[in-house]
């Protein structure tokens, strides 16, 4: 069997795993790149979420495989936005899928895009006149032919990286004294995970208030969430970011929070009641790290 230039393609799509969409994408890249790996990030983002989408994907792709990193989560499927390639990190990953803003993020974490084409030669799709299954049917075969040593450049036209849909995910801001954040991402045991690192909170002070659909809550940093003990607190994530929980409970549900909603962040004044939790230090983000093998 002839090597592989890539031996692992990693999938995200909003398809679920009902029907047989996933199933259909593993033999479509297989029938190209046969013997090649494929992992299965998530097909359980939120229909036609962008924006949960690219999340997921920024806050996982340190960790991936080197190799092709398919996205499918479309909104726009069948109409005239184009389908890309984006090469990062010196060839060791492909991004392959929508120019909707949904790849900008995960892209970033690994240091940018190098070089980018647009999916225009029919020569390395599947043979159909649908227009409204573009991963099974472009996306799908181009990974393979990725994994077989197609070079991208035969893939399409070349694009200006510059020129590719910037990111979907939103910044924080410091508005005077205040940081208006916002849900990224809910867990499934309710912890609220904002958009903010602990570099953002060390400018506001470790006193905090946090405000947000009508409430307001003086919390502090808990070291786990063990140390929460009763109420709320505010949390480093395994991302990096700051998280809003409760201990064995539902913090979204306890606070009526749900992805978008915002949420600012203000030194503490004394007057909003207080979550119990333990107060630790906070510092630089320690450096991330890959597996062996990583992407970085």
């Amino acid at each position: 069997m002839t090597a592989l230039a890539h031996d692992t393609v990693t999938l995200l799509t909003d398809f679920g795993t009902a029907g047989g969409a996933v199933g259909v994408l593993h033999s479509v890249i297989r029938q190209f790149a046969p013997g090649v790996g494929v992992v299965d990030l998530s097909h359980e983002v939120a229909p036609f979420d962008t924006r949960g989408a690219s999340v997921l994907l920024a806050r996982s792709v340190q960790y991936l495989c080197p190799g092709v990193i398919l996205v499918g989560v479309d909104p726009t499927v069948g109409t005239g936005r184009r389908l890309v390639a984006i090469e990062v990190a010196e060839g060791r990953a492909v991004f392959v899928g929508p120019d909707n803003g949904v790849l900008a993020a995960g892209i970033s974490m690994l240091g940018g895009a190098e070089r980018a084409v647009c999916l225009d030669n029919s020569e390395y799709h599947l043979p159909t006149t649908a227009t409204t299954a573009s991963s099974r049917d472009v996306l799908a075969p181009v990974a393979g032919h990725l994994c077989s040593g197609v070079p991208l450049s035969e893939l399409g036209s070349e694009l200006d990286p510059a020129g590719l849909m910037p990111g979907i995910i939103p910044i924080a801001r410091h508005e005077g004294a205040e940081l208006v954040a916002e849900v990224l991402s809910v867990d499934r045991f309710g912890n609220l995970q904002l958009n903010l690192s602990p570099e953002d909170i060390e400018l506001v002070g470790d006193q905090l208030t946090v405000i947000a659909a009508g409430f307001r809550r003086s919390l502090r940093i808990a070291a786990s969430y063990e140390a929460i003990g009763s109420g709320l607190a505010l949390v480093v994530d395994a991302d990096g970011l700051i998280t809003v929980c409760a201990n064995r409970s539902s913090a979204a549900e306890e606070l009526g929070l749900g992805i978008g909603d915002p949420v600012t962040v203000t030194v503490d004044e004394g007057d909003a009641p207080a979550s119990v939790a333990v107060s630790v230090n906070l510092g630089p983000r320690p450096k991330s790290t890959s597996p062996s093998g990583g992407i970085e």
